[in-house]
């Protein structure tokens, strides 16, 4: 049942660096006993203002801003790669994609280092506002169902576990099927941002990223319960997703399935 008229007046204070929420029309509703996460879309649900004050973060513990601040980087980095990425929503990715790889891991070292999290409070509200109008990929395409099908595991500690192994498929498979698309130089761009070296590639983002996530203690999936049997519901419900449509290629099932067996 759609929204059909705006609610009160409000005005959005997040107290993490994460979503972006604050800058979208989606919400996120999660029951536990049906296995299942569904969001909630609407333009009424739009705060009527939002304050982003990266004091307010100081206090967040280091798994959280680990955990949160993985979905900001994810999500920057997954609408710069979108098919759906526009010049407006790559200016903005762009931007957020360098807060985040400057600031998360200062941030997660020591929390009261204010130009960090200010660092990724950027890189969330870019974030949001990139998602918000190009999408994103297959790593919150598999995130939304593996959120409710393992109750217990932090969303951006899945979208972190899930991003070198899906920047690696859609890397291949942009080479194999697409290889004039602009995208591939797009991943190359974003590896030099997020390494800040000038010669760099798409590979060298991917070992980044895995070189960042044992430093924030990000497990792998099995952790949280997912079994090897479980893969090809996963697959099955993650390929229907509204993520799945801005991701870079479509991704075959035995593609799906490979990232999943990687990051158990």
């Amino acid at each position: 049942k759609k929204i059909e008229k705006r609610g009160l007046p409000f005005i959005a204070v997040p107290t993490t660096a994460g979503t972006g929420a604050e800058v979208t029309k989606n919400s996120v509703l999660s029951s536990a006993e049906h296995r299942v996460k569904a969001s909630v879309r609407s333009p009424y649900m739009l705060p009527t203002i939002a304050v982003i004050d990266p004091v307010l973060t100081i206090t967040v513990p280091p798994n959280v801003t680990a955990s949160t601040g993985l979905d900001a980087f994810t999500q920057c980095l997954e609408p710069f790669v979108s098919k759906l990425a526009n010049p407006l929503t790559d200016a903005i990715a762009r931007e957020g994609i360098g807060h985040g790889a400057r600031s998360l891991r200062r941030a997660f070292e020591n929390g009261r280092d204010v130009d960090a999290r200010r660092g990724m409070c950027l890189c969330s509200l870019m974030g949001g506002l990139a998602l918000a109008n190009s999408k994103l990929g297959a790593v919150h395409g598999f995130a939304g169902v593996l959120g409710g099908w393992c109750s217990n595991a932090p969303h951006g500690a899945i979208c972190a576990r899930l991003l070198p192994f899906v920047m690696t498929a859609n890397v291949k498979a942009l080479a194999d099927r697409e290889p004039d698309s602009p995208l591939l130089a797009k991943y190359d761009e974003a590896a030099k941002i997020i390494t800040g070296e000038p010669f760099a590639k798409s590979h060298d983002a991917v070992t980044w990223i895995q070189q960042l996530c044992d430093v924030l203690n990000v497990p792998p999936l099995s952790t949280y319960g997912l079994k090897r049997e479980d893969i090809p519901i996963v697959v099955e419900k993650a390929s229907k997703s509204s993520s799945m449509k801005g991701n870079s290629i479509l991704l075959t099932n035995d593609e799906l399935t490979s990232i999943l067996v990687q990051a158990l």
